[in-house]
């Protein structure tokens, strides 16, 4: 019977293939000849390909001199000491070039983010290990202890205890303050998180890494995920962003989102946003922000999927597919004169015939209306009186100028109610 291998034999295993980056720095660098050359001050890593950085070389400390010694230079790594393969050294002052982070300095005590686990991380220590010739960045020690073995003396505080890592292939990186991040190559994952999932990250971040996170995203997963922020940290984020990025962004967003959002900001703030706008996203923000919070403008959302009557059920169709909009209640009908007429399901739509006229397909009830200046109460009234799931807002002419959802309401009263939750909202 084979014998079964211990816990705690596993991670010694694992620990001596591994070395801590917190505790190579300040160790001693060493020549051929094995005469101590300076010190290790940080290690330089970049991603060129694949899942994990390689180590381009490291940063030799000599008094307060820090020079570059590229890897090729390096013939041994060990936890305690690196020594050096050539006794010519280039004592020229180091300068960070595109795409080099630096492991201690950018990394190391930093917030980081775990794709995997969907969650921000502190690296309390960074592990590499050689494969073949090269060298990688392989792991991210997230433990409290491992932050409190860093304190301890001698080679007790740079022996890897690897209970709580995380592999760094599913790690974002945010590197160096004031430059640009972008996604490292295998962490194009974040995209596929949901959008409730990637606020909670924005949320759990210090203001530097929420705006680099931000500018490094794609612009229409960033508004998904601002709409599940918390408006205090919505306002926040957007208040610390250049106001052309708070712009586009917002304008992104659903229209009642954005307007939510736009209330927040202080009026001098809410200005210079909106006149960085298209003239036609300003246009219709500025509209929905003439109506009171609790009246069913304010509530609203102007996204609507409107089609004629006259119109075939195969360019419905096209027309709902092409459209930038996910929301299956929105799908309005109106007649020659842009009134109301129907309101549609999306299997209304797909079961009639593709030639059919739409103003011929018929919904099995009449469109739930209300005016745009109906107080919260009135919208609340219709939606329980009626048993609907949605509200169409028409003007005084009859024409559908926005939709109101369940989900608006009760966040509608939730902002009432001073934010506190309602009892089913609350874990």
């Amino acid at each position: 019977m084979p014998k079964l291998t211990s816990a705690s034999s596993t991670r010694k295993s694992l620990a001596s293939a591994l070395i801590s980056i917190s505790g190579l720095i300040n160790q001693p660098v060493y020549n051929e000849d094995h005469e101590i050359v300076g010190r290790v001050g940080d290690i330089v890593v970049r991603w060129d390909s694949g899942d994990y950085p390689k180590i381009f070389g490291l940063i030799l400390r000599v008094g307060l001199r820090r020079s570059f010694i590229p890897v090729a230079h390096i013939s041994a790594i060990r936890g305690n000491s690196i020594t050096l393969s050539s006794t010519k050294l280039d004592l020229r002052d180091y300068a960070r070039r595109e795409g080099e982070f630096l492991a201690d300095e950018d990394m190391l005590d930093h917030q980081l983010l775990d794709i995997d686990g969907a969650r921000v991380v502190r690296a309390s220590d960074l592990y590499i290990t050689q494969t073949g010739r090269t060298w990688y960045l392989v792991a991210v020690d997230v433990s409290f202890r491992s932050f409190l073995r860093r304190l301890l003396p001698g080679s007790a505080g740079r022996t890897p205890t690897p209970e709580k890592v995380v592999d760094w292939s599913g790690i974002q990186s945010f590197g160096r303050a004031g430059e640009p991040a972008r996604l490292s190559k295998e962490n194009k994952g974040l995209h596929k998180l949901r959008p409730a999932e990637l606020a909670d990250l924005i949320e759990d971040l210090g203001q530097r890494e929420r705006q680099m996170l931000i500018e490094m995203l794609d612009p229409e997963v960033a508004a998904d995920a601002m709409e599940e922020m918390e408006s205090e940290d919505l306002d926040e984020l957007l208040r610390a962003a250049p106001v052309d990025l708070a712009a586009d962004l917002l304008g992104r967003m659903e229209p009642d989102e954005a307007v939510d959002a736009l209330r927040e900001l202080p009026e001098d703030d809410r200005d210079a946003v909106l006149e960085a706008m298209p003239k036609r996203k300003k246009s219709n923000l500025e509209g929905l922000l003439e109506y009171d919070e609790d009246e069913a403008g304010g509530i609203m959302t102007s996204s609507l999927i409107v089609l004629k009557e006259s119109d075939t059920v195969a360019a419905a169709r096209k027309k709902v597919l092409d459209a930038d909009n996910t929301d299956t209640h929105c799908i309005v009908v109106v007649n020659k004169k842009g009134q109301l007429l129907d309101d549609l399901d999306l299997i209304d739509l797909f079961a009639a015939g593709p030639k059919t006229l739409v103003g011929n397909v018929k919904n099995d009830h009449a469109p739930l209306t209300v005016k745009p200046d109906a107080r919260l109460e009135r919208v609340i009234d219709q939606l329980t009186d009626n048993r609907g799931a949605s509200l169409v807002v028409v003007d005084e002419f009859d024409k559908p100028i926005g939709r109101i959802l369940a989900d608006d309401v009760v966040d509608a009263m939730v902002k009432k109610r001073g934010g506190r939750s309602w009892p089913w909202q609350e874990g």
